[in-house]
């Protein structure tokens, strides 16, 4: 069921033939590249294209090929542009593709989903041209953050362009059973007795991973066990600080871990922990592995902070506390550690909650619905 129901743009009958709607999607960052934008993409196109008929032109290979892409991709949907009813853009760096388009194409929807740290990236050609200028022509934009809006709008984006629409998640993706032993084998040692937290994704410094061993890690029971699952800028300061604090056997370094190592994380750690920090020039624009880890029935503690705010709905699928507040993630630690019963229930409402508000097939046709009202301005 659309939001508009006396004109279904999904569905277009010409002479009786029912007709999907076609939408080009273009991504800059895609798998088999490992990383939230390029999963996030995927998810996006994988679930539209259930419900449209879409067409996407993608970079597969990192990064380093972005300079070949942006061209690429320009010519690529100058040339085929005409033949969908929209345009959906993965990210705001694609703006420069998008304001081609509207340039040859003027009555041509472009819609641009934006992140966060498409917005802030500190570079004064990027912030003059694409988002000063190319974004400015976009007919949508998509916001996965109500923070990333904020940000937008400190930058001279109108505030009546953008729409807020999370990030989904596969909730049977990662859900599976698994026995501590299992998880024993990953970490390298035994585990008896042992209260393990969690934190998953990228070392970078707005994650907090750093702060959070300094000034709270310290401070819990011998008997708590933080995992830290991923790598980044910040793994070689994340490594001195575990040594200058001495909590060498209250942490594990996992490194960059498989899709199985993780389903196996998820579902036998006891709590989640997101403990970012506010850092000038970058921020959280939502916190996907926070809905990863609660479709896991894995309680989560998080900070009340950007992106943060908009994935965790404080006492429904986790829990918020003030960023940089050691004595509040403390607090929360001990007091669900300390009540299995009640963790172990806690885990089943978050699960739920994200299984109504997350999965991927209501935000896609969320998507879906942008898309069509944007199209109905058209016409």
């Amino acid at each position: 069921m659309t939001g508009f129901p006396f004109l279904d743009l999904s569905r277009i009958s010409f002479a009786g033939i029912i007709m999907l709607m076609k939408i080009l999607f273009i991504s800059r960052a895609y798998p088999p590249i490992v990383g939230g934008l390029e999963n996030q993409n995927f998810e996006i196109g994988k679930w539209l294209g259930k419900i449209a008929e879409v067409k996407i032109i993608a970079n597969k290979r990192g990064k380093k090929f972005l300079p070949f892409f942006l061209p690429y991709a320009i010519i690529k949907s100058l040339l085929i542009a005409k033949n969908y009813d929209a345009v959906l853009l993965g990210d705001a760096v694609l703006s420069l593709v998008g304001y081609k388009i509207k340039f040859f194409y003027p009555q041509k929807p472009v819609i641009c989903i934006t992140h966060g740290l498409d917005l802030t990236f500190k570079s004064f050609i990027y912030q003059k041209l694409w988002i000063g200028w190319f974004l400015r022509k976009m007919d949508k934009l998509i916001a996965v953050g109500n923070e990333t809006i904020e940000a937008g709008v400190q930058r001279g984006l109108r505030r009546e362009k953008f729409v807020f629409i999370p990030n989904g998640v596969d909730t049977e993706k990662f859900l599976e059973t698994h026995s501590r032993e299992e998880l024993e084998k990953i970490v390298g040692e035994k585990l008896e007795n042992k209260k393990i937290i969690l934190t998953t994704g990228r070392l970078a410094r707005h994650k907090g991973v750093d702060w959070f061993l300094e000034n709270v890690v310290p401070r819990l029971s011998d008997d708590i066990l933080y995992l830290v699952a991923g790598d980044g800028e910040k793994r070689k300061v994340i490594e001195k600080i575990i040594k200058e604090k001495g909590v060498e056997h209250k942490t594990k370094m996992l490194g960059r871990v498989n899709d199985n190592d993780l389903k196996i994380l998820y579902n036998t750690a006891d709590l989640y922990i997101k403990p970012n920090i506010r850092v000038d020039g970058t921020m959280e624009g939502f916190g996907i592995v926070a809905i990863e880890a609660a479709s896991c029935r894995l309680p989560v503690i998080a900070s009340d902070l950007e992106g943060l705010k908009d994935a965790i709905e404080d006492g429904e699928n986790g829990f918020l506390v003030e960023s940089q507040d050691a004595e509040q993630f403390i607090q929360k630690i001990n007091e669900l550690l300390s009540d299995n019963k009640f963790r172990y229930e806690f885990g089943e409402k978050a699960r739920q909650y994200v299984v109504e508000n997350f999965r991927w097939n209501i935000i896609a046709q969320r998507y879906l619905e942008e898309i069509q009202s944007v199209i109905l301005n058209f016409k």
